[in-house]
């Protein structure tokens, strides 16, 4: 593992020596640690009882439509509605082998938020490669 890694939500305060690292690279980064799943997967794995999670903000939901059956949440309300050991949980997320995944746009932010939700304790959560535009160009499920 590369000890020069910076976590998703940045390095601890007191440590300002740490070289800037680009948005780029921090996806890069944090993706080593993700087992990113494709559309028709990610369609599968919730059939199966995984939890998908839209964090697309409300114009795209309007415009584009949701994934039935995903559970919307905003980003910013993300990891306290996703804790399984905070006040604001949803009941869905009771436990931190939930199997999650994170649904952006176009699969960046969802990468970023996947992560976030692994440092949390839920080692099973990832994202949808390329995120609702690539569900909705694999034909999969949209309602409006």
């Amino acid at each position: 593992m590369n000890n020069h890694r910076v976590s998703a939500v940045g390095s601890a305060a007191g440590d300002r020596a740490a070289a800037p690292v680009g948005i780029d690279a921090l996806l890069e980064q944090v993706r080593e640690d993700l087992d990113r799943v494709a559309p028709r997967q990610a369609y599968d794995e919730a059939r199966n009882g995984a939890l998908l999670v839209d964090i697309r903000y409300a114009a795209l939901r309007d415009r584009d439509g949701l994934i039935p059956g995903a559970v919307v949440v905003e980003r910013n309300e993300l990891e306290w509605r996703l804790d399984p050991q905070g006040s604001h949980r949803l009941p869905e997320a009771d436990h931190h082998d939930l199997r999650i995944v994170v649904v952006c746009n176009e699969g960046y932010a969802s990468s970023l938020a996947a992560v976030s939700l692994q440092q949390l304790g839920l080692h099973r959560a990832t994202d949808l490669i390329g995120g609702f535009q690539a569900w909705r160009a694999a034909g999969l499920p949209v309602e409006k």
